[in-house]
């Protein structure tokens, strides 16, 4: 009996055995459907935030990739970000060309007021001022600025000199200050060796009033010495030779 009851356990446990196996399928099946359930549904909510956070990240100023309204906007990838930064220089920076129009005003007004300022001081001996291809040119008599000989300036000059210092600060323009002579030599005991030192000379002196009475930056200022090789008149009399004999201040056209 006890062989019976052995025999029939053994087989009672053998066929619920595949209850077992099924259970388990059942179960891992049941959580792949729980899973590709919970893979189908969509946090709309979060989803529209992450797209938001995404756009903005393309479009950013700081990010890598350069503005537009996509990532394959346009042939050239840097074309817009180049394009906004050279519109902003357009509108910041001037032109040249609107630069050199604004230096000629300036110095047609330079032109005009030493003119103007001639006539009514009456200086037309002395002092005169014309429009020249390197600049405005203002020319004076060397016997109103000097001495015969020298290169002290005189009393006379400071107001002409004062007049001309005010109008320069106006102007961003460099100002040749060129010493001329006549070709007769220096007379014996000066104490300058030649026509080049008495017009090296005549030239400093000129710029020294500027800087030192004036007080104009220095670096405003080029020294210029020509002695007799610039004549405007043939050295053939008196008359032309006093024309020789002159200081040109120089504001240039193209000197800064």
């Amino acid at each position: 009996m006890a062989r019976r009851r052995k025999r029939s356990e053994t087989s009672h446990s053998s066929s619920e055995r595949w209850l077992i196996t099924y259970a388990d399928l059942i179960t891992l099946l049941m959580i792949f459907f729980v899973i590709m359930y919970a893979m189908s549904q969509v946090d709309t909510a979060k989803y529209e935030s992450l797209a938001k956070a995404l756009q903005l990240q393309f479009h950013d100023a700081t990010s890598m990739i350069p503005k537009g309204s996509g990532v394959l906007d346009g042939a050239n990838p840097g074309a817009g970000q180049a394009g906004d930064e050279t519109k902003r220089e357009t509108e910041t920076k001037p032109t040249d060309g609107a630069e050199k129009d604004a230096k000629e005003e300036d110095l047609q007004n330079l032109l005009k007021l030493v003119r103007q300022y001639i006539a009514e001081q009456s200086l037309e001996a002395q002092v005169s001022a014309s429009d020249t291809p390197r600049g405005i040119a203002i020319t004076l008599n060397d016997l109103f600025l000097f001495d015969l000989g020298k290169a002290d300036l005189k009393q006379g000059a400071f107001p002409v000199l004062e007049k001309l210092a005010s109008l320069f600060p106006q102007l961003k323009a460099k100002v040749s200050v060129e010493g001329h002579t006549d070709d007769l030599p220096v007379t014996p005991g000066s104490q300058f060796q030649d026509n080049w030192g008495l017009s090296q000379a005549r030239s400093v002196s000129v710029i020294r009033y500027f800087v030192n009475s004036a007080k104009l930056k220095s670096d405003t200022f080029i020294s210029s010495a020509y002695a007799d090789t610039k004549p405007v008149a043939p050295n053939d009399s008196e008359t032309n030779r006093q024309k020789n004999r002159r200081v040109e201040i120089v504001v240039l056209r193209n000197g800064s």
